[in-house]
């Protein structure tokens, strides 16, 4: 019996993730990893987490945090996600808000909702990996999405019906992404949302990284700028999706989704069929912990995180041999490199765990053809100063010699 005979299809376009075979390489005490993109556990609330789970299973609530709960999520966390979207300029109520098993179920739930065989998902080149393993299996093709709407949206649509579909939505993030660490400007959103119009399709606002900012000014969501246009929620095509793992804590699995509510219901239906709901003792205890002082939990990881940042940027100035460059990230946990064409970023790897037991992710990993293997990305969030000096300096000495 050939079991593999019996899968379908669509499970040949799923591929294994390169960063969670990468992350198995933490266990190892004498490589420095720049691989995952992971929080420093340091810096985790444990103290309150403690509080909030014990509150959460005294003889008062634990008839609550332990049982079946609606598919919505815990209601005192919508409402403060509520509360919280309000702050960024997306007035909504509980019944905007659907609570999900971190934002990549999300993600999986909107390629579920949204792709029929064939039909177009606009990524960035490079993207989220997670985004692109989500939405492999609904067997989209994947077009580049140009945030400065360059390409003309006949065009665009021209090439969706060719391939026997149609263009569903535009997926990025807009603040400090993942991979690049990249921005977009207030003009490149605006640009998005009138790109969108002109197809017809939805917008996916992955704000995974969005309280991580260093510097620079504050721009608004996306869907802030749309609601703010249009008046009504219910009208706006942008879908926000949110998460508390790279805030508070991922090991828990609780982001969101704020979306119009003709989307919310749809995707209630899913998360019915998925998994009933998400846990409700997570719910509550991340609800406890972003009551008692969000803000100040995040001011806290962003002076943290911006001197590493600093760390990086410095070491990557004073190690990396000409020819080689990278971005210097406003916030959120990544630097992006590029290297001279004709290099490829997995064999650099390979030598730079045999040679240095230094250790990043290959760039062509984030592109949807495998294009870009002249790059990488580099996690600056879970290393220390220490670690980050030195696992710089190890990787400009395996620069060197691949480009000598």
């Amino acid at each position: 019996m050939q079991i593999d005979s019996f899968f379908a299809a669509r499970n040949s376009r799923m591929k294994a993730s390169e960063i969670r075979e990468l992350l198995k390489l933490l266990d190892q005490p004498d490589v420095i990893s720049f691989a995952g993109g992971i929080p420093d556990p340091a810096l985790f609330p444990a103290e309150k987490f403690r509080d909030a789970m014990a509150d959460a299973l005294s003889d008062q609530n634990q008839g609550l945090s332990l049982q079946y709960s609606t598919s919505e999520g815990y209601p005192p966390l919508r409402e403060w996600l509520a509360q919280r979207m309000t702050q960024l300029g997306v007035p909504c109520g509980a019944d905007n808000i659907l609570i999900t098993s971190g934002s990549q179920q999300a993600l999986d739930y909107l390629g579920k909702l949204f792709l029929s065989p064939n039909d177009t998902a606009l990524v960035g080149w490079p993207t989220y990996l997670g985004a692109l393993g989500a939405f492999n299996a609904y067997e989209p093709r994947f077009d580049r999405l140009d945030p400065m709407g360059n390409r003309a949206a006949a065009d665009v649509q021209a090439d969706a019906a060719a391939a026997g579909g149609k263009v569903k939505f535009s997926y990025l993030s807009p603040d400090f992404a993942n991979p690049t660490g990249i921005t977009l400007s207030l003009q490149e959103r605006q640009q998005v949302l009138a790109q969108a119009e002109a197809l017809d399709c939805m917008v996916i606002e992955d704000a995974a990284y969005q309280s991580l900012r260093y510097e620079g000014e504050e721009i608004p969501p996306i869907l802030s700028l749309e609601l703010t246009e249009k008046g009504d929620l219910d009208q706006c095509r942008t879908i926000y999706c949110g998460s508390f793992s790279k805030t508070l804590s991922p090991g828990l699995r609780i982001g969101w989704v704020c979306a119009a509510r003709p989307v919310i219901d749809q995707l209630v239906l899913l998360k019915q069929a998925g998994d009933l709901h998400t846990a409700t003792l997570n719910q509550m205890a991340v609800a406890h912990v972003a009551a008692d002082g969000f803000e100040d939990h995040t001011r806290l990881l962003c002076a943290h995180y911006k001197a590493r940042r600093d760390r990086m940027l410095a070491a990557l100035d004073q190690h990396m041999p000409k020819g080689v460059e990278w971005t210097r990230p406003e916030g959120g946990m990544f630097v992006w490199m590029t290297l001279p064409k004709g290099m490829d970023g997995a064999d650099l790897l390979a030598a730079a765990l045999r040679d240095e037991k230094v250790a990043f992710v290959p760039g062509g990993a984030f592109y949807p053809d495998d294009d870009g293997r002249n790059t990488l990305r580099l996690n600056f969030s879970s290393p220390n100063q220490a670690q980050i000096d030195e696992g710089i300096k190890r990787l400009g000495r395996v620069l060197r010699a691949a480009m000598s």
